[in-house]
């Protein structure tokens, strides 16, 4: 597929981005698959999983690295709760877990009597609800989790609050990254599986609407569309292939960043958060991007 012009779309060409002037630069190699970045916002460090190594690390935005989890039930996403607690993706599992204290305890392992298929990617809305997708991906390899029946049909987007867990979305194909809009109104949801992310409104009373087709992502062979951000301009971060796409709050493609490397997932950090650290296959990566992201909490 290729990039897409967003001068064709609009005769006035969307602001950029992403800082060119700044080079990309790799912090921390030797990694068998990266994902999961987050940045915590007040103690400054970069968490992320490494799937088949089995662990998840930190590190400094300078690229100091220490083990978190030694043994991590073949992570994958990461997010914080309000209270700076780290909620896990467990490919290994099929769980959706919280570490608090030294405690790690499980929010969501079943749907409909039947374990999760894999958890992939989650995040964390204002009021606490917790959103994650459910592809089969762990249970299809060794290295990602372990080779094992698949048992949901479905690959679900699901919703946990006080209410419970809830079945939010049951007709993607490869349900991945996902993330919430600036106002919190509206949930974007890549589909690996189709190379394209769509948008659902989100109602006072947590219900979705919609689910159209927002944007269709540059991919390749292998590249596709996985990781999701949302910048504070509203602008949004998918990978794709050649590295990291950018869309504004139209819709419309912006820009390229090139990486080197297959990327799958990324999270803006540092203190003015305008770095953009980038999870690619064996590395983490570093970048400027010119609008700040949004802290965890």
């Amino acid at each position: 597929m290729q990039d897409i012009d967003a001068r064709q779309i609009d005769p006035v060409a969307p602001a950029k981005v992403w800082d060119a002037s700044a080079p990309l630069v790799r912090i921390v190699s030797g990694m068998r698959f990266t994902e999961g970045p987050v940045w915590h916002p007040v103690e400054q460090h970069l968490t992320f999983s490494d799937i088949p190594g089995n662990r998840i690390y930190r590190c400094s935005e300078g690229g100091l690295l220490s083990t978190l989890v030694e043994a991590s039930s073949h992570a994958n996403g990461n997010a914080y709760d309000r209270s700076g607690h780290l909620v896990t993706c467990e490919h290994a599992t099929s769980r959706v877990v919280r570490r608090a204290g030294g405690e790690r305890v499980v929010l969501a392992d079943k749907w409909d009597g039947r374990e999760l298929n894999s958890p992939n990617d989650v995040i964390v809305a204002g009021d606490g609800a917790i959103f994650f997708t459910d592809p089969p991906f762990g249970r299809l390899s060794r290295a990602f989790g372990g080779r094992r029946p698949v048992p949901q049909a479905i690959n679900g987007v699901y919703r946990l609050d006080g209410r419970g867990l809830a079945l939010m979305a049951d007709d993607f194909d490869l349900p991945n990254g996902l993330c919430l809009s600036v106002d919190q109104r509206s949930i974007f949801i890549a589909d690996t599986g189709r190379r394209h992310i769509r948008r659902f409104a989100i109602d006072a009373d947590g219900a979705w609407h919609g689910g159209a087709v927002w944007a269709e992502v540059p991919s390749g062979e292998i590249a596709a569309p996985d990781g999701l951000k949302c910048d504070s301009a509203g602008n949004i971060f998918v990978s794709g292939a050649g590295g990291v796409h950018i869309f504004d709050a139209d819709a419309r493609h912006v820009e390229c960043i090139p990486v080197p490397e297959l990327v799958a997932n990324f999270a803006h950090g540092g203190a003015d958060m305008k770095t953009l650290f980038i999870a690619a296959s064996s590395s983490i990566y570093r970048a400027r991007v010119m609008v700040p992201g949004i802290a965890a909490f």
